[in-house]
Formats: structure tokens, sequence, C-alpha cells
């Protein structure tokens, strides 16, 4: 299904989208298997209503192969490190191929040793966080993701970003509903979203990042040469380098003001890392996990005004499943000749 809505946009179906991005990606030098895998994150990004990381990143995506600063047809490596831990490299190139193997394997340990870890190296962006541990929780496993990215964020009464936006993203599986997951950026909004609104060419709202002189912005362009504003202040560049820690200094990767940039052909590979834990939650709760995790959510739902986290993301699915996906139409047009279309 391919509609024009508007002189703005253009409605593509999930699969068309998918199909368009997987050939964007492949005309640049990555291989097939890695491109779908690509590909599929990118369309789901998209469906959850997680622009930032959708099809704002095929041209950057597609740039860094042609480059070479991503290796497109690299396949990533596991080092099994003992029955519940793995270490995983991703050879310079996409980091979902590699978080693919490593949750492979963290579903193999976890239905053995209740816990289980993976730590991925030389890595790669890896977009909305919740889409990998939301896969965990389709199979029965409580997932805990973090990752860091290139420089973003000052520590707190800092003016260098030291910090990436490092995300953390948490999900559990609930008896008949789709799994309860958590995703959030510890920026007070994800770097995505200024990228895609300077990729459209809309401004961003105050508060939500500084230009290069520590000055409040509304401009996309200075904010992505300043810095974000952490969320909580003191306290989210705190968590930031909690997550630097796990996600580069225990798994050996870059730290985020040694990583280049996600958005720029030039420069070496990021080399940036993620950590990503799985537990089997019936053995650690006795068995009761399910329903335990089910009196909570009840307890918030029927509070006035509460809403359970993703419940705005699972809208957006459905909606996107059944109408397509409105894509930006100077947006389209670049994937499109990216890929040969």
């Amino acid at each position: 299904m391919n509609k024009q809505v508007s002189n703005d946009s253009e409605t593509l179906s999930l699969r068309a989208a998918h199909d368009l991005v997987k050939r964007a990606l492949t005309q640049a030098g990555t291989s097939s298997s890695n491109a779908d895998c690509v590909a599929a994150a990118l369309v789901a990004a998209e469906a959850d209503g997680q622009r930032g990381h959708g099809f704002s990143r095929v041209a950057a995506y597609a740039a860094q192969v042609k480059s070479g600063k991503v290796d497109g047809k690299v396949d990533p490596t596991v080092e099994v490190l003992s029955d519940s831990a793995v270490r995983v490299d991703a050879g310079a190139g996409f980091a979902f191929p590699a978080i693919q193997r490593a949750r492979q394997e963290l579903m193999r340990m976890a239905a053995k040793s209740v816990i289980a870890v993976a730590g991925i190296h030389h890595s790669h962006h890896f977009g909305q966080a919740g889409f990998h541990v939301e896969r965990l929780a389709e199979k029965g496993l409580v997932g805990l993701m973090v990752g860091n990215s290139p420089q973003a964020m000052a520590p707190w009464g800092g003016s260098r970003g030291i910090f990436g936006t490092n995300p953390i993203a948490f999900a559990a599986p609930r008896r008949s509903d789709p799994p309860l997951v958590i995703d959030l950026s510890l920026s007070k909004v994800a770097r995505g979203k200024v990228m895609a609104a300077a990729k459209t060419g809309q401004t961003i709202p105050e508060g939500w990042a500084l230009d290069p002189e520590g000055r409040p912005t509304t401009d996309p362009e200075a904010a992505l040469a300043g810095t974000m504003i952490p969320m909580g202040d003191a306290k989210g560049a705190a968590l930031a380098m909690m997550v630097e820690i796990l996600s580069a200094s225990l798994i050996g990767a870059n730290h985020a003001f040694e990583a280049s940039s996600f958005f720029t052909a030039e420069g070496p590979p990021p080399g940036v890392g993620q950590f990503l834990l799985a537990i089997d939650p019936g053995p650690l709760s006795g068995g009761t996990f399910a329903a335990r995790l089910e009196v909570l959510i009840d307890a918030l739902e029927t509070q006035d005004g509460a809403r359970l986290p993703g419940s705005r993301r699972l809208a957006a699915r459905a909606a996107a499943a059944r109408d397509g996906i409105h894509v930006p139409v100077v947006m389209l047009a670049e994937i499109r000749s990216l890929a040969g279309a």
C-alpha cells in the first residue's frame, strides 16, 4: 500500500516500508540478512511512533556502510564466558544483528541458569531499546538493557559532553497481554528526536537541549552541535554514568566521549557497547511472578489518570498495522533514491 495522504506525507504499508529500507541498505553494500534485521528494527520504531529511531536513520546508515564506517556484511561473533555469560563482538557492523545473536544466547542460557548476561562491543546505534527487551519478554523472560552512545550530555555542573543519552529499557512478560515495556532515554528526550526534527526542518521545544555555548535552543542543528539536558538534572546525569559503566567500562567498549558520531559517514567506527540481562521470573518468584505482576498493574490501571507505560506505543503500533505508516515525502524521496526506486 502506497498512498498520498497530503502534500507533505505518503503512507506505506509495513511490508512496503520494510522492503524499501532493506533495498536502500543492500544497495549501499549491506548483506541481505543484516539489512533484513536492521529494516525490521527501523520499521518497528516507526510503527511504534519512535521516529527518531526509524526512517530518519536510513540515509546515515547507508552513508556509513558506503564509507566503511559500518561493516554491512560482517557476521557478529560470540565468545561464551560461562554457562550464563557471553561477549558478542559486533565487528564494527550494525548493532541489530549482534543483539539478535545475544538474545538467542540469553534465551538458551536463562532456561538453564535462571539469569544470563550478554555484553556487546565494537557496536553501533541500537535504536529503540525497548524493541530488544520486548523480544525476550515474548519468550517469557524479564529483560533489562542499557547502552551508551556518542557524547551528548555533560556531567551535572559541567559544560562538555561526557555521556551519551544512554537509554535504559525493561520488559516483562504478561499472562495474556503484550509484554510490559519501559523504554527511556536519560536525556529529557532521545537525541534521535532532535535529529528527526533537523531532517524535516522543524524546531524543537525549549528545555530539550543547549547550544555549543550552553544556551537553551529550539534549533535542532544547534542542539546537535551542543548538549542534551539530562532527565532529572543531577540524578539523570548520575544514571547516565551508571549506564556508561555497564555498557562501556564493563564491556570493554568505547566510552561516549571516545565514540565517533552515529550521524556522519566520516571517522572510525563508533565502537560503543550494550549490556543485556535476561531473567527467568518463574524460579525467583516461586512461580508467582505472573500473578504478582498483574496485581501491580491492576493497582496502577484502576487509579484515575494513571497510564500503563507503553500503552501509547501499542496504540500507535496497532494503527500502523491497520493504516500504514505516514512518511514525510522529503524523507521518502531520499530513501527511494538510495534504494534505486
